[in-house]
């Protein structure tokens, strides 16, 4: 798929793909959201507007709070490519999130897909642990 249209992709589009997949394999819905919070710094009210207006991924990373600073912890591959080895910065962001939805979905504990210090305010916020 050319970037240009990966960027284009509506994050509303994504998000139930991402809940079908962790649900598939006996996750919630709230551990995507968490995953991708702890990621990007929204917060739920923040994905569901994100979700309800239909932003692009581009609009979507670009509006982003904070991304978390743990996220260059994130390691491994995505679609036969090694994430920490992207070169755009958009992309890698793309990727980082479905690298941790794979990670949910292949049932990590969430304390482990939440690296670093910052996991802990994660799981307050109302992820499981699991």
């Amino acid at each position: 798929m050319p970037m240009e249209r990966l960027f284009r992709m509506s994050f509303a589009s994504i998000h139930p793909l991402y809940v079908a997949k962790v649900e598939r394999k006996g996750r919630s819905a709230d551990d995507v959201d968490t995953v991708i919070c702890w990621l990007t710094g929204y917060d739920r009210d923040g994905l569901r507007a994100a979700i309800d207006d239909g932003r692009d991924l581009e609009t979507f990373f670009a509006e982003a709070p904070r991304m978390n600073p743990d996220a260059s912890l994130i390691t491994g591959v995505i679609c036969g490519v090694r994430v920490e080895e992207i070169e755009d910065p958009l992309t890698q962001r793309i990727r980082y999130m479905d690298k941790l939805v794979d990670e949910v979905a292949r049932g990590k504990k969430m304390s482990s897909i939440l690296r670093g210090a910052n996991a802990g305010a994660a799981l307050a916020d109302g992820a499981t642990g699991r």
